[in-house]
């Protein structure tokens, strides 16, 4: 593994590290400016999927909206940072802020003694498809993110609520990957992009934008 001061070390991602670097206000520049165009990526990104997704989560907010009037809980999930905002969507829904309504949501990832349970008893593979298995019921919400749109477990996790009846909503990176396969999910919100860092942010603010719409909708507002 490379370390600090050798050739092609760290310092060639990030040269602040670096023991001494021949100008530090040059190093402070590049990461100004690392900083601007990465914050003027992600907002352009953002921009673009109202055009590229408006209509589609109004719809899906109104479907979850009457999910949740009938007693639907909602299952998230995910791998890695995926994992984190899938716990993040599911708080969301379950603990929102005042006045906005909450509904029961769960995060698939979040017992660790039943993820490590299933991955050694059944595999991996497997590890969300169990547990929508034995929770899930017809008419409950399941979103599954996915940076690349191909994690063998949420793409099971989906067939399997697919198959039980659960409403299901999808968000991937790139061109969406097999979660883009017909019927593979409802509700599929692709975000256009080959940066893993871009498409998790741009995925988050997807599922805060339709958690807003979903309360609207609960709410009577739309």
């Amino acid at each position: 593994m490379s370390t600090v001061g050798e050739p092609g070390g760290i310092e060639a991602l990030y040269p602040f590290l670096a023991p001494a670097p021949a100008d530090r206000e040059a190093v402070v520049a590049d990461l100004c400016a690392s900083t601007r165009r990465k914050a003027a990526e992600i907002v352009a990104l953002r921009r673009s999927l109202v055009a590229l997704h408006a209509e589609r989560l109004v719809t899906c907010a109104r479907a979850m909206a009457a999910a949740f009037d009938a007693g639907a809980r909602l299952f998230a999930f995910g791998n890695g940072g995926s994992s984190t905002d899938a716990q993040a969507v599911a708080q969301v829904f379950a603990a929102p802020p005042e006045p906005a309504r909450a509904v029961a949501a769960v995060p698939l990832a979040q017992d660790v003694a039943l993820l490590t349970a299933l991955s050694n008893d059944v595999g991996y593979d497997l590890v969300f498809a169990r547990q929508l298995a034995a929770l899930g019921r017809r008419g409950d919400v399941a979103v599954g993110l996915s940076t690349s749109g191909g994690s063998a477990n949420v793409l099971n996790a989906m067939a399997e609520a697919s198959r039980r009846g659960l409403l299901t909503v999808g968000l991937a990176g790139y061109d969406g990957g097999p979660m883009a396969q017909e019927g593979r999910v409802a509700y599929l919100f692709v975000v256009p992009s080959v940066s893993v860092h871009r498409i998790q942010e741009a995925q988050i603010t997807l599922c805060h934008v339709l958690w807003e719409l979903t309360q609207r909708v609960l709410t009577g507002e739309m």
